[in-house]
């Protein structure tokens, strides 16, 4: 086997690492851009005028959110089929989106 060999499959390794990395940092950046958590930090930061302890506690509090995530999405993948997971996925928010449309007709 030549040294031309042995590299390659580290290549393909390693643009699979960071086409995972790169579409989970695009989705979750996106995902995050705007939301509650964002508006939260930016109000603590501006009545606390601390905006680097805020960003180390809000980081942190990512991190652990993330890591919940990594953890249980891999519990579960041991377990269940992608379709599996994909389709009770697709189920539960359908539900949510049923459930808080009721609860907005009913309010008028």
């Amino acid at each position: 086997m030549t040294q031309s060999d042995q590299s390659q499959p580290v290549k393909v390794n390693q643009m699979a690492v960071w086409g995972i990395f790169s579409s989970t940092f695009l989705t979750i950046f996106l995902a995050e851009m705007g939301d509650k958590t964002q508006l939260a930090t930016l109000l603590i930061t501006a009545e606390s005028q601390s905006p680097l302890i805020v960003f180390v506690g809000a980081a942190a509090a990512l991190i652990s959110t993330s890591l919940l995530g990594v953890l249980i999405g891999h519990w579960l993948a041991k377990r269940f089929s992608p379709e599996m997971i994909d389709t009770a996925a697709g189920t539960l928010l359908l539900l949510i989106s049923v459930m808080l449309l009721w609860d907005a007709i009913k309010l008028n």
